[in-house]
């Protein structure tokens, strides 16, 4: 993946005066996830905006709320692309990926952002773009090659995933379907149900008609 650089600043004030007072200066209250795992209660020191959030057999992991600004991860955002990010939050640096964003419901403006610590030993779940290459054998044969899911999730470590899995559809027929029981990537574990359809060649009514009509003159 490619990496996209971001700054954020830690938050402290989690109040909804304070919140409200970020996003009218186009800043969006975010969190980092998949902080240290710790015992509880934790004795330890924590930063500016970290906190403990427990799980479960006295264990906790530490995230930390943070602020971005609109104009930083408008790029992140609004495109289709897949990032790995090196976010610097006071100056420590810390690898993640964008894991949620919270829309309002009416003006679909960035409402809240979470984002996720990533290392190269600790596999996580990410989507990511599809990309067909080639030609299919059944759409040479009059038929229409559809997409079905323009993104699959997988699990890796971050620096095992592509910025887009490419699926070759040359041996696709008339009517045949590719599903993600069929496909295997190298360093990648396919998390979707195995008999979901990623694309297909479908039957136009043109190929119908010159099926019909190959059928006819054999007769």
């Amino acid at each position: 993946m490619k990496v996209f650089q971001l700054s954020a600043e830690a938050r402290t004030d989690l109040g909804k005066k304070a919140t409200k007072a970020l996003r009218d200066e186009n800043k969006i209250p975010a969190v980092l996830n998949g902080g240290e795992l710790v015992d509880l209660p934790y004795a330890g020191t924590l930063k500016a905006g970290e906190k403990v959030v427990e799980i479960a057999n006295g264990k906790g992991l530490i995230t930390t709320d943070i602020v971005v600004s609109l104009d930083a991860v408008r790029k992140l955002v609004y495109t289709p692309d897949i990032y790995a990010i090196e976010l610097d939050i006071n100056g420590a640096k810390q690898m993640c990926i964008l894991k949620d964003i919270q829309f309002h419901p009416v003006k679909d403006s960035i409402l809240h952002m979470d984002f996720l610590a990533v290392s190269e030993t600790k596999p996580v779940t990410i989507e990511v773009p599809v990309k067909l290459e080639g030609h299919a054998e059944g759409v040479k044969a009059g038929g229409k090659l559809t997409l079905s899911m323009k993104k699959i999730k997988v699990k890796a470590v971050y620096t095992n995933i592509p910025e887009r899995v490419v699926i070759n559809v040359d041996n696709l027929g008339l009517g045949k379907s590719m599903q993600i029981g069929e496909l295997n990537f190298e360093g990648l574990e396919l998390m979707n149900a195995k008999n979901a359809v990623v694309c297909a060649v479908q039957l136009t009514r043109a190929a119908r008609g010159a099926a019909a009509a190959a059928a006819a003159a054999k007769k």
